[in-house]
């Protein structure tokens, strides 16, 4: 079996990660900025599709073969319909965003819902466990995470509690592996302000409306824990 991955080299070491386990299997990297033959493989990631799902036109006339997009930021209707692709492939989106490819349970949507089958059949032989999801914007751990994130930031920003007393609490009252201002700097504050956007634009939801906070530290590019200088 041979699989195409396409994205940042972050996000391409997590996936190499969790498909390490499998057997009998080649898998080649690539950044995306080369042609490649997609008829040469038997499954294809892209992990960088939400920034730009343009290569859609390319998957499209696959027939039958699965390609997994990251469709967090957009959905897989709405790539479809923007790249005017007749989709002959079996599209399916994921969660690639920064540190979810290594979670035990992806999160996976579905363009058309009677190949529901097909990806089952195609998790198992990759070894990986989902759970089947609706086609939005956010899907559903970042909707809750991020959520999170933005209010921590609300709170952080009125001058409640500071950055640290705000991560402590969540991680011993939710039993989180992180805090909210930690998690954020793992995922990445682009990351973060691009799909609570995303997710805001699509639902007009208030829950998803960008802290000032957020904001600034998303157009100054900065983290909220200082990083440690190289020694």
């Amino acid at each position: 079996m041979k699989i195409l991955v396409t994205g940042e080299k972050e996000r391409a070491e997590e996936l190499r990660v969790k498909l390490a386990p499998l057997q009998n299997v080649e898998i080649d990297f690539t950044d995306g900025d080369e042609e490649e033959d997609y008829a040469d493989y038997d499954i294809i990631f892209d992990l960088n599709f939400d920034d730009d799902p343009s290569a859609l036109a390319y998957y499209a006339g696959l027939k039958e073969k699965p390609v997994f997009v990251n469709a967090v930021k957009t959905t897989l209707a709405e790539a479809v319909y923007a790249t005017e692709s007749k989709i002959k492939c079996r599209l399916f989106g994921i969660n690639a965003l920064p540190g979810f490819l290594l979670q035990p349970l992806w999160e996976v949507s579905i363009y058309r819902k009677f190949e529901t089958p097909e990806l089952e059949k195609w998790m198992k032989t990759l070894g990986i466990n989902f759970v089947p999801v609706e086609d939005r914007v956010g899907l559903v751990k970042p909707r809750i995470i991020f959520m999170i994130m933005n209010e921590a930031c609300y709170t952080l920003q009125e001058g409640t509690a500071t950055i640290e007393d705000i991560d402590k609490a969540m991680k011993l009252g939710t039993n989180y592996p992180y805090g909210p201002f930690e998690w954020c700097d793992k995922i990445g504050i682009t990351s973060v302000f691009e799909t609570l956007s995303a997710m805001y634009e699509d639902t007009k939801d208030e829950r998803y409306k960008i802290c000032p906070l957020l904001k600034t530290k998303y157009l100054r590019n900065e983290t909220f824990y200082r990083k440690k200088e190289k020694p």
